[in-house]
């Protein structure tokens, strides 16, 4: 299993919290890439919910890694 931030923005507006299904559920639906439901295919599911993003890749960037002042633009 491998993220790219491509990858992960589709799940950007995905209905957090959900289980390992229903994000395949909406991912299929959205029109992601078949890679976006591979990853999700090989998350454990042991019907728990994840709550964003970062529960299923923990080096997730945040707002806060990027390094830009945003009153500047």
């Amino acid at each position: 299993m491998y993220w790219t931030l491509e990858l992960a923005s589709h799940l950007e507006e995905a209905p957090w919290p959900a289980t390992r299904d229903e994000l395949i559920d909406y991912a299929i639906r959205s029109g992601a890439p078949i890679e976006v439901i591979e990853n999700l295919q090989q998350l454990e599911d042991e019907g728990e919910l994840y709550e964003s993003m970062d529960d299923i890749w923990p080096d997730y960037p945040r707002k806060d890694d990027f390094f830009f002042n945003e009153d500047e633009y």
